[in-house]
Formats: C-alpha cells, structure tokens, sequence
C-alpha cells in the first residue's frame, strides 16, 4: 500500500516538472482603452515619468513609495525609479524609444519581490477623434520559478486589471484636460 502511495506521489511531481517545462518561455500582457483625445494628449502622460503619478495604479497601491527621476527629464532617457511596499516593490523604468503621438518604449528592471527585466510599450492610435491607447507588457519567464509562478497565479488577469484602472485614469485626465467630454459606462 506505502508503495503505490509513494509512486502515486512521484507520479504527480513529475507530471507536474513537464507541465510547467513545457509552458511557453514568454508572457505578454495588454489592454487597450479607447480615449476622446487627440494621440499627442495620452502620449505626453506616458512620455514623462512626472506625469504617472497622476494615473499609475501602483503609485495608488503605496502612496508612501519613494520615487526618483534621473536621465532625460521626458522621452528617450527618462529614468524613474521606486522603493515602495510588498504590492509595488522596487525597480527602475527606463525610456529606451519614444516616437511622438506613436509609441513609448520602456525597459522595466524589477529589483524586489523578485529580479527580472521586461519591456513595456504604449502605442497610440487614432480613431477618428478618438486615440486607441495599448499598454503592453512582455518578457521571458524562461527561468523554472517564473514558469512556475506564472503557471499558480493567473498574471494576465492581476497585472491587466492594474492596466485597466491605469488607462482608466488616464482617459480620465486626457478626455477632462482636451474639453471633450467624458463618458462614463455603467453596467
């Protein structure tokens, strides 16, 4: 009986080892929001790190976090750095790309809960009067605790519900500050 019990338990650990070796190497995260502004009024809330204080949802998570800005002061070399709590941790952004009303390119360096380096991209679209905003997160999860991690706690779903309160609060902002009004969804 102990043996078919150990066997079973050795089964299932190693059913588990190929599951999460045969999960993919990369993870990408998005959410777009579709804002009642011009491309240029989104894109300067992202092309300065000053700015992010305003919409941030992590900067929400730990009101008490230390920020520093460092490098350029908006656009290509803009550094912005954080020390907060457990929910925002520490790390580094740094503004690798910006082409103007198109696109801000960031390299994330997370220092603490864990260390890690990804790449967020925020792209601005126009859509008649309105500009179609995408924030995106991508990166390698090629380590077997990333894998692992990714694989227990559902990634898309907490980090793109922090996304959407993000491009939320800027749509606020961008739509109040271009005088377009801003319609509010009620379910």
């Amino acid at each position: 009986m102990l043996t078919y019990v150990i066997i079973g338990v050795i089964a299932v650990v190693v059913l588990f080892l190929i599951v999460v070796a045969l999960q993919p190497n990369d993870f990408r995260i998005s959410r777009t929001a579709t804002m009642r502004a011009p491309a240029a009024a989104a894109f300067a809330q992202v092309n300065d790190f000053h700015h992010w204080e305003r919409w941030s949802p992590w900067l929400k998570l730990d009101p008490n976090a230390k920020v520093t800005f460092s490098g350029a002061p908006a656009g290509e070399g803009a550094v912005y750095a954080w020390d907060g709590n457990k929910d925002v941790g520490a790390g580094s952004s740094t503004i690798v790309a910006s082409r103007p009303n198109e696109l801000v390119k960031i390299r994330l360096d997370f220092l603490r809960p864990f260390a890690a380096t990804n790449t967020a991209e925020f792209s601005f679209k126009p859509v008649g009067d309105e500009t179609a905003v995408t924030w995106t997160m991508f990166g390698q999860k090629n380590k077997f605790f990333f894998k692992v991690f990714h694989l227990c706690l559902n990634m898309d779903k907490m980090v793109g519900s922090q996304f959407e309160k993000g491009l939320a609060d800027m749509k606020k902002i961008v739509e109040a500050e271009s005088g377009r009004p801003v319609l509010e969804v009620t379910n």
